[in-house]
């Protein structure tokens, strides 16, 4: 590394995915912010189909956004460098620095990884040159002995930036101590040396039970357990993958709206339905098979990576048909990005760019025909509801804000959309966005972050109250996103020996 002032840094791995790296790192960015330190966090490396657009049109991990939310600093694609978005069972689309590069196979991206990992270095050098803390995040498992001679994301970041490391395991799922122990066994001298302390995440029950657990595992590595970080439901922050969906309804007693949300295989940016999982008398569901489609008020066809792929895939399951058939018997439909490229006549992809299919039919649910194109359309927009009928009748007017993300245009349809772009990326725009059909109960759009403007979700939530003839509770007051941050904060500080982890990152003696 080189600078004379270089920011201090800690990092989070976990014993597997989805142990709770994600929400640890968001909540000691919001401690340090607190703190009164400026603080950005770092994940060089991240899988996901989760991605977010930066204020310049990058594209980084949309967990990195939060943390970045949550730290109170504007996202930038040095937090997150490299960002990987599967394609399929063994390919991925590599974006660097916010930008795709090209797909990869798993041994082609293999070999790409020497290359990268100056990029990598660069970008952590560059957030540590520019804030008092860098809170990083490691991938998966650090004890991939497999992976381990050329990984770029765990313990040779961690080695580089000599940071001390917090080792999250996830007791709800079983074998918590193992997992610790195990993952300490095969770490090599010098990379058990940074494991500081252990984090037992989402317990239930009483912590006393676990006393006799914790100082056995000390005694085998000699390592200290630094929290017991029991299980919460009580505050909101965005899921980084697809293991973080609740297949259970989502509303309190019997719900009087219905949603049904397609889980696609490739689903992508699913937090887009999150403030609809917490309005009262709603309730939200993912629905992968016919049998649990049933008859909802509405159908969310969500953001996908492989359009066609997915789109291949409901054909298989039947869910094409069903959704065709719900829609000609009156149930609405909304779909996002990839959702709202299949509801349209065709996907045309000449270049090849998605897949090696030129032309596919899409589910003729709108007049629409996308087309694939090789340059990827990223945009954090402002923009405004135009349309007055159908689903969007009770909103009319509302002025919304959201991200694109996505290869291929909409054509075919010379109707204004719904929605007017008044800002992309911070310029002035006055473009269309999307379709709704004669009857107002088919919407497409590539807006994402669309149920979180509360003037739309309520307006086109009321529209379905009353195509039901149902009225629903009193909103409550929406989730503010800062102070779920707070709460998260105070939270893992009630946990969290932070005496500790402020000794181990050389901020306090």
């Amino acid at each position: 590394m080189t600078g004379k002032s270089m920011g201090k840094v800690i990092m989070v791995m976990g014993t597997s995915s989805h142990a709770g790296k994600s929400v640890l790192a968001s909540a000691l960015c919001r401690i340090f912010v607190q703190d009164g330190l400026r603080v950005a966090p770092f994940k060089s490396q991240n899988m996901s189909l989760n991605s977010y657009a930066t204020p310049d049109g990058g594209e980084i991990g949309r967990a990195q956004a939060v943390q970045a939310e949550a730290a109170r600093v504007m996202p930038e694609v040095e937090m997150n460098p490299i960002l990987l978005k599967p394609e399929g069972e063994r390919r991925s689309q590599v974006v660097v620095l916010g930008r795709p590069t090209q797909t990869a196979s798993a041994r082609e991206y293999y070999k790409m990884k020497q290359d990268l990992w100056p990029v990598v270095t660069r970008a952590l050098d560059h957030l540590r040159s520019s804030y008092d803390m860098v809170v990083i995040e490691g991938a998966g498992s650090p004890a991939e002995i497999n992976l381990s001679e050329h990984e770029i994301v765990n313990m040779r970041v961690a080695r580089y930036a000599e940071a001390p490391v917090l080792l999250v395991g996830d007791i709800d799922r079983g074998g918590v101590f193992a997992h610790l122990v195990g993952t300490m066994a095969l770490l090599k001298p010098e990379e058990q040396a940074l494991v500081k302390g252990f984090v037992i995440n989402k317990f239930r029950g009483d912590p006393s039970l676990l006393d006799s657990g914790l100082e056995m595992l000390r005694e085998r590595t000699g390592v200290s357990v630094a929290g017991v970080l029991p299980y919460f439901t009580h505050i909101h922050i965005p899921e980084e993958d697809s293991l973080g969906l609740d297949p259970q309804p989502s509303s309190d007693g019997e719900p009087l709206l219905d949603i049904a949300v397609i889980r696609l295989p490739h689903i992508a940016n699913f937090d887009d339905f999150d403030p609809l999982r917490r309005e009262p008398g709603v309730s939200v569901r993912y629905v992968s098979n016919t049998a649990d489609l049933d008859s909802p008020d509405l159908i969310l066809i969500p953001g996908t990576k492989t359009t066609v792929a997915d789109l291949d895939w409901l054909r298989q399951q039947g869910l094409a048909d069903a959704i065709v058939a719900r829609r000609k018997t009156g149930t609405p439909i909304v779909g996002i990005c990839g959702g709202y490229q299949m509801l349209g006549d065709w996907i045309l992809d000449p270049e090849r760019v998605e897949s090696e299919h030129v032309e596919v039919r899409g589910l003729a649910l709108l007049p629409v025909t996308t087309v694939f194109e090789g340059e990827k359309t990223t945009h954090q927009v402002m923009a405004k509801v135009v349309a007055g009928d159908g689903l969007l009748a009770e909103c009319t007017g509302a002025e919304i804000k959201g991200y694109e993300i996505h290869s291929g245009s909409a054509r075919g349809e010379t109707a204004p959309g719904p929605f007017r772009i008044t800002q992309r990326s911070g310029r002035a725009s006055d473009d269309s966005d999307g379709v709704m059909d004669s009857e107002g109960r088919t919407l497409g759009t590539y807006m994402h972050g669309l149920f979180h403007n509360r003037d739309l979700r309520r307006g086109l939530l009321a529209r379905l109250a009353g195509w039901k003839g149902v009225s629903l509770p009193p909103p409550t007051v929406d989730v503010d996103p800062d102070a779920e941050y707070d709460k998260l904060a105070d939270f893992v500080r009630e946990h969290l020996d932070m005496e500790l982890v402020y000794r181990v990152t050389g901020i306090k003696g």
